[in-house]
């Protein structure tokens, strides 16, 4: 049970990673139209969607991929808490 947990763990922190890059991406111009960018597009566009029809934008802002990251770091935490149990 341990590897599965641990095997799941290490795919939302990889996860992670791979959003804050996606997010960081934004901040410089034409980065999301590389391949690259689109790769990671296709990873992370189907989970920030679903946060980006409930979060509004304050402003110029986009704060659903934050709110997303913090959703992805409670399971994580969550997970952890889980392993404990067994």
């Amino acid at each position: 049970m341990d590897v599965i947990i641990n095997l799941i763990s290490t795919a939302i922190s990889l996860y992670s990673w791979v959003l804050i890059i996606y997010i960081l991406m934004s901040w410089f111009p034409n980065s999301r139209e590389t391949s690259f960018g689109q790769l990671l597009a296709k990873i992370c566009e189907p989970y920030l969607e679903p946060f980006r029809r409930f979060v509004p934008p304050i402003g110029m802002i986009d704060i659903s991929p934050l709110v997303a990251f913090f959703v992805l770091n409670l399971a994580s935490r969550g997970l952890v808490q889980v392993s404990g149990w067994f």
